[in-house]
């Protein structure tokens, strides 16, 4: 049997892991890989989990299973958390998922069971993961224009051009904010643009949130993801809590649909039927550490105080690194690093150029020119200017 496998196409991000770790240089810096760090270059695990984490290890009494559709407090904390109150909460079915991919991965299934022949359209560029995954459920797709590599912002024309070509039932892919891999996000005019040719094209937005907290705030984060949830009359979020929670590795996400209360239920449990199809039961102990903190006036806000500290960190490390490029070039062309959000913004560095940059400064970013800024620190953001300028970028 398994001499008809064939080899399967390296994973682009798996493999600059690596070449890093097995880069002798001192020096060498990793902007690659899609985790937060802060100065020192560590992943921390964030005062509010800690301590969450230590209440349930005193207080659980059990580890058997919990529903198919996973902890109900899980469910309505995150619902509140993203949606705000946008939606009456039985319009939403929901259920968890090993994190964000999880989600994402549910929700395709999700579409594949409900309408096999809808095209979902996806932003060019998109995380990678999202058209593998629809590639291999078989799923029809295709692409809108988002980023103008001349200015590295939105293409909002030619985005709303195309998603005027969406039939009714098609599904819209959209990040809901800190769009991966550009850090290129709708304005909420923009939102407000796209809500409108959705509802006029009959569409089903599919937003990807996997960094509430992580741009301007947890709820202006929110903001395009609510406002498309209150305006159509069906939505699907995949949302993740690996980056506002820190805790990739306990894999903690939720997968929302939202539709007619008089479908909720059978919603519901067409949801909870996939989760027993691809896993059971999904994952509880970060579900659990979540609801504790979202349920806890004390925990909530230590952890949205230490959130809005990496969130400011980041968008201190854009304005650094283009304060800094604007020095060198004795020109503006790279200050959109500071007006981009989240963890990514892609430099306009060729496939050519991203290799000197790792070949001749220690420097390790997606060939596409994708880089984290958290990866940076005070120290290696002159480092990185030097090496962009450089390689004339």
């Amino acid at each position: 049997m398994f001499a008809g496998l064939k080899p399967q196409p390296p994973d682009k991000i798996l493999m600059l892991m690596g070449q890093f770790r097995d880069d002798p240089r001192a020096d060498k810096i990793d902007l690659g890989v899609g985790v937060y760090r802060d100065a020192t270059g560590r992943t921390p695990v964030m005062r509010a989990v800690k301590a969450a984490e230590r209440r349930l290890w005193e207080t659980q009494t059990t580890k058997t299973y919990t529903a198919l559709a996973g902890d109900a407090a899980f469910l309505d904390a995150m619902a509140g958390l993203i949606l705000g109150g946008a939606v009456p909460r039985e319009r939403v079915a929901a259920v968890a998922t090993p994190g964000g991919t999880g989600a994402i991965r549910q929700g395709m299934e999700l579409i594949r069971h409900a309408a096999p022949d809808a095209t979902v359209w996806v932003s060019d560029p998109t995380w990678p993961n999202h058209t593998s995954i629809l590639s291999y459920l078989g799923l029809p797709w295709r692409s809108y224009r988002y980023f103008d590599a001349a200015t590295r912002g939105v293409d909002v024309a030619g985005m709303l051009a195309d998603l005027r070509g969406a039939r009714a039932g098609d599904v819209v892919l959209l990040h809901g904010c800190c769009h991966n891999p550009t850090g290129a996000d709708l304005s909420p005019a923009d939102w407000e643009e796209v809500a409108r040719v959705l509802a006029a094209r009959g569409a089903v937005p599919f937003i990807d949130l996997a960094y509430q907290g992580f741009g301007d705030g947890l709820d202006a984060d929110a903001a395009g993801t609510r406002l498309i949830a209150g305006r159509l009359p069906e939505v699907l979020i995949a949302a993740s809590c690996s980056k506002n929670f820190g805790i990739y590795r306990e894999r903690t996400g939720i997968l929302m649909a939202l539709s007619d209360p008089a479908r909720q239920a059978v919603t519901q449990g067409t949801l909870a039927w996939l989760n027993r199809q691809n896993y059971s039961f999904p994952p509880d102990h970060g579900a659990r550490v979540v609801s504790t903190i979202l349920g806890d006036a004390a925990l909530r806000a230590d952890w949205e105080a230490e959130l809005d500290a990496v969130r400011t960190a980041m968008l201190g490390l854009r304005e650094s690194l283009a304060a800094e490029l604007r020095r060198l070039t004795n020109s503006g062309r790279f200050d959109f690093i500071a007006r981009h959000r989240g963890m990514f913004s892609q430099t306009g560095a060729s496939p050519e150029q991203v290799e000197r940059m790792r070949a001749e400064h220690g420097i390790y970013m997606v060939s596409d020119s994708r880089m984290n800024i958290a990866g940076l620190n005070a120290a290696t953001v002159p480092v990185l200017a030097r090496a962009i300028v450089a390689v004339g970028v």
